[in-house]
């Protein structure tokens, strides 16, 4: 009996857990835009300034003009990682 739920929820648990590591929070901002580029708009809230790139393939992208208020659903990914603490590590190691 034990094993026949291992097989049905092991599946499952796989499906749940894998598709929640590549799940990114969704983010927002709304805000006066400043600047436009082929690829990046620059929209300020407040005092705050976000430069958000943008895709071909951007909804909406290609009807903002600078001075309309929008708002923007965006995500965040690295692109890369550099450790600090490494090369602290050397240094004090030559010492």
């Amino acid at each position: 009996m034990k094993k026949n739920l291992f097989r049905i929820l092991a599946p499952a648990a796989f499906l749940l857990f894998s598709s929640a590591a590549f799940a990114l929070d969704d983010f927002q901002v709304t805000g006066e835009v400043k600047e436009k580029t082929a690829d990046t708009i620059t929209v300020m809230k407040g005092k705050e300034r976000f430069q958000i790139g943008i895709a071909a393939d951007t909804k909406g992208a290609a009807d903002v003009k600078v001075g309309d208020k929008v708002t923007i659903h965006y995500k965040m990914n690295a692109v890369s990682v550099e450790s600090k603490s490494a090369a602290k590590t050397k240094d004090t190691k030559k010492k």
